[in-house]
Parts: structure tokens; C-alpha cells; sequence
């Protein structure tokens, strides 16, 4: 499956519990369809203390969600848009099909 969206993108979720929130894409799992968002499904994890972390304790960190329900903020008008493939200067680049810029 092509996944439209890339690390850096800056994503809305349509769906479940954190519609409506907004963030930027830190990390995408093609293999699983899933991305990490920036302070999107945040989780609690217990964590060992160790050499990077002494003290050990519960810390809280983004959980990934699934892409279908993640949808791409057009730069132009800071909407939600699909995103659209289109040759120019034969360069393949990612298009806003709203605004028709490139992302």
C-alpha cells in the first residue's frame, strides 16, 4: 500500500479518541501502517532504571495510530486535504489536491 504521508508532515486525526488534534509526524511504520504524532495517544510506560535514566518511573510517550485515520493540514489554508502525485519539470512531486500546492 502507498502511504501519502511522510516524517515532518503536519497531520489532523479524523477519527476515535483524539479527533480533531493536531501534530507533526516523528516517525512512519510502513510495515504496520502506523505513525507516531507528536503529542497524539499519549501513554504511560514503566521504565527501568538504567545508564540513559538513573531514576527509572513512568514516562509518558506517544503511542502510534493507524494512518487511516490521520489526514494531511493543506500549508495553504490549513485545512484537511488528500494528497495527489503530478510530474513537473520531471520531478515527481506531492501535491493539496484543495489548493493544488506543492506539500
Amino acid at each position: 500500500m502507498k502511504l501519502k504521508i511522510k516524517t515532518g508532515d503536519t497531520v489532523r486525526v479524523i477519527t476515535g479518541d483524539h479527533k480533531g488534534t493536531e501534530g507533526k509526524v516523528l516517525q512512519v511504520d510502513r510495515e504496520k501502517n502506523k505513525a507516531i504524532v507528536e503529542g497524539v495517544n499519549m501513554v504511560s510506560k514503566h521504565e527501568k532504571p538504567s545508564a540513559k535514566n538513573p531514576q527509572g518511573g513512568i514516562v509518558k510517550k506517544e503511542a502510534s495510530i493507524h494512518i487511516s485515520n490521520l489526514s494531511l493540514i493543506d500549508p495553504k489554508s490549513g485545512e484537511t486535504t488528500r494528497v495527489g502525485y503530478e510530474v513537473r519539470d520531471g520531478k515527481k512531486e506531492r501535491l493539496a489536491k484543495k489548493s493544488n500546492e506543492v506539500i
